[in-house]
């Protein structure tokens, strides 16, 4: 059954054997609500007695739900401690609790009592619990081969307006004070824009990356690129094909050109008046990723078409930006391509030259994302002259061991930056934590008697997700002289079998400071100085 969310700027009142709700917060701020706060969600089915003991009932480990209502109507509390690696907002345990209580009826509620900082967090957490895509035909939804042709860009609700199926969740906060007063004032109308818009753009991210290629091969992808560059009037540029490797795109070339649909590079960019930097999010779109002649085996390829999880935030995130009132110049890069198997096939031992102009020996087709990426952040400088250069990928397993399930890694060039991309982690709830960056040590991995360098490591135990990313660093430069991020997200791209829209809230949260959202703008990093900032020195 499809969900559509809203959120609203204050409590609604409604009658819970109609309309369900579901409060959620940490017990300690539980603690502090009157019966009079949640009245309007309550009445006439739950008493203030049955309320007030409800809440003594409760006791999280790691967290515990009490039923007030049937279960029509229930409070629900957070694990009690959050480390300093985790969010505050408790956001992977919100999206749980949602998705486990949730009823899915016509019409409910999620109540959630946070404090103001953990707002957008707690919103975004929500939002990941209601996936969009499906084509499962029970709930009364029409047979696959009868279902209209699918919206690929932020529509909730595809072309099908006339879905008599769909549901409504409304989304509404209690906000405490940092002194444990419960704020009255309801939410503005800038942050019920930006929420709606962060909405729309994570739950796009994730239908992108929940379809399979044959729903989402190059060809869709480039459509949805071009479906969020008319709505926001941005027309993008497109090379594709032989067109690529006549430019010298010889990474996004050489991974896609076996496929029956061709590679392609496009480019959205948001130039406003006044920009006073260059902020280019350079994105891999790998939309089934087969290995390649080094081929993946049968249980390793299962999932693969999520490898295009990187192009998909950042499109979301683009989107999302440009609507906040984005306030320099954003470019977003999307190198996509099928790394597939067939007679014009990459073969292990071929030699291709980047669109940096050094040369790649192929020693693993199946480490074919840092190839299209290298293309990607090579244009960002030469053309687009970014002073800002973030790319995001799925680009390693070893990504997963390094940093686990719930945090993607960063490496960065930059101490600051690392630093506020894990502060911006924390405060959006997409964690990140950092991974080495010490190319004078590690690019050695790379070493070719015949080439300028290798694709794949010689040293599989050497630190393979930094490896990874300082492929990518070569084509750029070392002696970049911006700032250069790289966030290797493979496994918090997915929860189960369900996509998350991983990178959607990090981006808006790390940039948050560019936009004219004063809600991204409250929760941007800060520029203090990291713990240690350290120089490279000849």
């Amino acid at each position: 059954m499809a969900t559509d969310l809203k959120f609203n700027a204050s409590l609604s009142k409604s009658d819970p054997a109609e309309h369900p709700v579901l409060i959620i917060g940490q017990l300690r701020h539980l603690n502090l609500l009157k019966f009079e706060h949640l009245a309007d969600k309550l009445d006439p089915r739950v008493t203030e007695e049955t309320f007030l003991h409800a809440i003594t009932c409760l006791h999280p480990a790691p967290t515990d739900k009490v039923s007030l209502y049937l279960d029509l109507a229930s409070v629900a509390a957070l694990p009690l401690k959050a480390s300093r690696h985790n969010t505050a907002s408790r956001a992977h345990a919100i999206t749980r609790l949602v998705k486990n209580h949730v009823l899915n009826v016509a019409e409910e509620s999620v109540v959630l009592v946070c404090e103001r900082e953990n707002l957008f967090a707690s919103a975004c957490a929500v939002v990941r619990a209601f996936p969009l895509y499906s084509r499962k035909t029970g709930n009364g939804q029409a047979p696959a081969q009868t279902q209209p042709k699918p919206e690929y860009g932020c529509g909730d609700a595809g072309d099908d307006s006339k879905d008599t199926s769909r549901n409504s969740v409304n989304v509404e906060f209690l906000l405490i004070d940092k002194d444990g007063g419960i704020q009255c004032s309801p939410l503005t109308e800038d942050e019920i824009k930006c929420l709606n818009t962060t909405a729309r753009a994570i739950r796009m991210t994730a239908r992108i990356v929940d379809m399979p290629c044959n729903e989402m091969n190059v060809d869709h992808f480039v459509q949805a690129v071009e479906e969020i560059g008319k709505e926001l009037a941005i027309k993008p540029q497109v090379i594709r094909g032989e067109e690529l490797n006549e430019r010298g795109f010889g990474g996004i070339y050489g991974v896609g050109k076996a496929a029956a649909v061709p590679p392609a590079l496009v480019v959205l960019s948001h130039l406003p008046k006044g920009a006073q930097e260059t902020i280019a999010l350079v994105g891999k779109g790998i939309v089934y990723d087969t290995g390649g002649l080094s081929i993946k085996g049968k249980t390793a390829m299962p999932g693969m078409k999520r490898d295009c999880g990187g192009a998909a935030a950042i499109l979301g995130a683009f989107y999302a930006a440009v609507k906040c009132g984005f306030k320099d110049n954003l470019h977003a890069v999307f190198c996509m391509a099928e790394n597939s198997v067939g007679p014009k096939a990459t073969r292990p031992d071929d030699i291709h030259t980047l669109y940096s102009g050094r040369t790649v020996e192929i020693n693993n087709t199946d480490a074919e994302g840092r190839l299209v990426l290298a293309d990607g952040v090579c244009f960002a400088n030469r053309d687009l002259k970014a002073n800002i250069i973030l790319d995001m990928a799925t680009l390693t397993g070893a990504q997963g061991i390094a940093t686990g399930k719930y945090h993607g890694a960063i490496l960065s060039n930059s101490e600051t930056w690392e630093a506020k991309s894990l502060q911006a982690g924390r405060k959006s709830g997409d964690l990140l934590a950092p991974i080495i960056y010490c190319p004078e040590l590690h690019f050695s991995e790379f070493a070719s008697a015949l080439a300028d360098m290798k694709n794949s490591v010689s040293d599989r135990q050497n630190a393979q997700s930094s490896c990874a990313g300082l492929f990518i660093a070569a084509h750029l430069g070392f002696d970049y002289p911006g700032v250069w991020m790289h966030v290797d997200m493979a496994t918090p791209v997915h929860c189960g079998e369900r996509a998350t829209g991983y990178g959607v809230a990090l981006l808006l949260t790390l940039f948050g400071s560019h936009t004219n959202s004063k809600l991204l703008q409250s929760i941007a990093p800060t520029d203090e100085e990291p713990p240690s900032k350290r120089l490279c020195r000849d």
